[in-house]
C-alpha cells in the first residue's frame, strides 16, 4: 500500500529543485518581511513545553501523547509548525517590539486518528489568535514566549537547526530508501548493514526526470528518519558538508526535511 502526502507535490518539489527551503515562500500579505528575525529565532527549532489559555488552563489538546511533540521553524519569511499529523505552514511578519502576526495556515492534508488531528486544529488556532507578543529568554538553550492579547501563553524550547550545527545551509536532494538494508563494509563493525538509496532528480515543474540514478549503499545516518524494513520511501534531505568532521565521521551529513511518499512492499517471493 502507497501512502502519499495528497498536496500539490508538484509545487513542492518544483520549490526544492529551485533551491528554496522546506517553509520558504511569501511573506504575510505576499510583501517581503522588512525586519529580520534575531539570530537565535530563526537559528533554532522550538519545540512546544507548556501552553496555557486565557484562564490559565492547560491546552491539553496541543500534547496529543508522549510520542508527538508540536515544534516550530521560522525562516526569514515563513514560520512552519510539525509533530502531530500534518506539516502546516504561513508567513508572518515580525514587528519591531516582538509582535508576531502570522498569515493563513497551508497544510498537508494527510489524515490521522485524534487526537493528532486535534493538536493539528490546537496548534492552527494558537498561532492564528491574533497579534501575539514573542519574547526570546537567554536560558541555555533559549526559551520563547508567545502571548496573545487574551492572555493564551505558550513557552518553546529552542534546539539548534541543522543549519547552525554544521554552520551553513544545506542542499535539497530527494532520495529513494529501498525496503532493505544491504550489507556494506565498516572497519569496526562486522557484518554491518547499510541504508540503499539512489537519487531522484525533478525539473523545474516538479516532474520525475528518468532514469534514477543506482542503487548505492548511504555509510551516513540520515538524521531523523526512521527505516522500516519493507518500507520504500522517498525523502526530501538536506545534505551538509561540515567544515571539521572527526576521522571516524562521514564527510557528508544528511537531515531529513520531509517523507514525501511511502508504499508497503510486498515480501519478496
Amino acid at each position: 500500500m502507497s501512502r502519499k502526502l495528497p498536496l500539490a507535490l508538484p509545487a513542492l518539489l518544483a520549490a526544492a529543485v529551485a533551491g528554496c527551503t522546506a517553509t520558504g515562500g511569501a511573506a504575510l500579505g505576499g510583501e517581503p518581511v522588512t525586519d529580520a528575525p534575531d539570530a537565535v529565532l530563526t537559528g533554532h527549532s522550538w519545540v512546544l513545553e507548556e501552553a496555557t489559555g486565557a484562564d490559565g488552563a492547560r491546552l491539553a489538546a496541543l500534547f496529543p501523547d508522549d510520542d508527538h511533540r508540536l515544534r516550530m521553524v521560522l525562516d526569514e519569511d515563513r514560520i512552519g509548525v510539525s509533530g502531530a499529523c500534518n506539516r502546516a505552514s504561513a508567513g508572518y511578519r515580525l514587528q519591531p517590539g516582538g509582535t508576531l502576526e502570522v498569515g493563513e495556515m497551508a497544510s498537508t492534508l494527510m489524515g490521522c486518528p485524534e487526537p493528532l488531528m486535534r493538536a493539528d486544529r490546537a496548534i492552527h488556532d494558537l498561532l492564528a489568535a491574533g497579534p501575539l507578543q514573542l519574547r526570546i529568554e537567554a536560558t541555555a538553550p533559549p526559551r520563547l514566549v508567545l502571548e496573545s492579547a487574551d492572555g493564551t501563553r505558550s513557552l518553546w524550547t529552542g534546539e539548534p537547526t541543522a543549519e547552525t550545527r554544521y554552520g551553513g545551509p544545506g542542499e535539497l536532494m530527494f532520495l529513494e530508501v529501498a525496503p532493505a538494508k544491504v550489507a556494506c563494509n565498516h572497519p569496526l563493525i562486522a557484518g554491518h548493514q547499510c541504508l540503499q538509496v539512489r537519487e531522484l532528480h525533478y525539473d523545474a515543474s516538479g516532474i520525475r526526470q528518468s532514469p534514477p540514478g543506482g542503487w548505492q549503499p548511504l555509510y551516513a545516518q540520515i538524521e531523523g528518519f526512521e527505516f522500516v524494513e519493507g518500507e520504500r520511501k522517498v525523502l526530501r534531505v538536506k545534505r551538509f558538508t561540515p567544515e571539521r568532521v572527526p576521522a571516524d565521521a562521514p564527510a557528508v551529513a544528511y537531515v531529513l526535511d520531509m517523507v514525501v511518499e511511502a508504499e508497503r512492499m510486498a515480501p519478496a517471493p
